[in-house]
């Protein structure tokens, strides 16, 4: 009996450590700074599940690359980080354009080369559902960021908390402009999944207050767009006292247009965009940058690397860091690159001015 006890213990012992040397793969996971797993989901990847020898194809359907200079930048960290990797023989990247068929084409395209791993960034939360599940189910990892979608179908995810990133703008925004006070809102692009959860943590900053949303547009996170929108608002009713804005090409914008006009700029939210910065240190507008780091391209590379070398990671992942103010955005900010770029960033010197050094 008592040597049968020594065998149930050492049973008992060995699980234990099992389970101890899981849970630490997963503890010991470093994607990015400022990511950790989502609290209270305990749900991780079973060990090996993806483990395969290198080299690897690591495959990548991105929402639209050109959407604007964050996108843009997203998909540079990403051949970056993957670049750095000599195990991972090819990187295949491909952009849906906005389109969700062209996702759904991409995503059927990638399990058809047989990559190893895809990397997704849904163009809606329902868009990619049917693509991703099929991916799974031939045994390729799909690792999601930059949007979320309605099912759980993905091996793991990567999010910038949005609604954290609109509730970080939206209570700096009512304690600056007061209880009473009026407000444009510039959303990001119509039906994205980023755009939909940032607009809902601005509204949980403003329930309780009697802050007014006088106007509300979307911008889709582009400069352009966003000057247009800014000029007819201004010119259709200046008398705003603040301006939550979802991204900082659209906030670039309408400090532009206020500058035009030659009026004071109103209280407006920002995003940590290297002209934005400048800006913001130039003029001394009133102002807060949520965090949400372009590198969050290279994030995926490191998730899918890890699977593929064995690890366990955790379903979900999450990226809610404070809101920097002017004193640490001065830290960043480059007078010597373009205002296309994006902190913080992973990109090496060299890389940043090749794709960001003034001409």
């Amino acid at each position: 009996m008592l040597g049968l006890l020594k065998i149930v213990g050492l049973g008992v012992l060995v699980a234990s450590a099992l389970v101890a040397t899981s849970l630490a793969h997963a503890e010991d996971v470093k994607l990015m700074d400022g990511v950790t797993p989502r609290p209270n989901d305990t749900r991780m990847t079973a060990a090996g599940a993806f483990k395969k020898d290198p080299p690897w194809v690591i495959g990548m359907s991105d929402f639209g690359v050109n959407a604007n200079t964050w996108t843009v930048q997203v998909a540079h960290e990403a051949e970056n980080a993957a670049a750095k990797d000599k195990r991972i023989s090819k990187f295949i990247l491909l952009d849906a354009g906005f389109d969700q068929k062209k996702q759904v084409a991409d995503i059927e395209d990638l399990i058809a080369q047989h990559v190893d791993a895809i990397i997704v960034q849904p163009v809606t939360s329902t868009s990619a559902n049917a693509s991703i599940a099929k991916a799974v189910a031939a045994g390729i990892p799909v690792i999601l960021h930059t949007g979320r979608i309605d099912s759980d179908a993905y091996t793991t995810e990567i999010q910038g908390g949005a609604e954290h990133f609109g509730k970080v703008m939206g209570d700096w925004l009512v304690k600056t402009v007061g209880d009473n006070g009026k407000i444009w809102v510039l959303r990001g692009l119509a039906g994205h999944p980023e755009d939909t959860n940032r607009y809902n943590g601005l509204l949980e900053s403003l329930k309780g207050t009697h802050v007014q949303i006088i106007a509300e547009e979307h911008g889709d996170w582009q400069y352009d767009k966003a000057k247009k929108l800014c000029e007819t608002l201004y010119l259709n009713n200046p008398q705003v006292d603040g301006i939550w804005s979802s991204g900082a090409d659209m906030t670039r914008a309408c400090v532009d247009v206020f500058k035009q006009f030659g009026t004071p700029i109103p209280p407006i939210s920002g995003e940590g965009n290297n002209g934005y910065f400048g800006q913001w240190i130039t003029d001394g507008f009133k102002s807060i940058s949520p965090e949400y780091s372009p590198a969050q391209g290279a994030a995926g590379v490191r998730a899918a690397v890890d699977l593929l070398e064995g690890k366990q990671l955790y379903k979900r992942y999450v990226y809610n860091p404070d809101g920097w103010d002017r004193d640490k955005a001065a830290k960043y900010y480059r007078d010597d690159l373009t205002a296309n770029v994006w902190w913080p960033s992973e990109l090496p010197e060299d890389k940043l001015k090749e794709y960001y050094g003034k001409k």
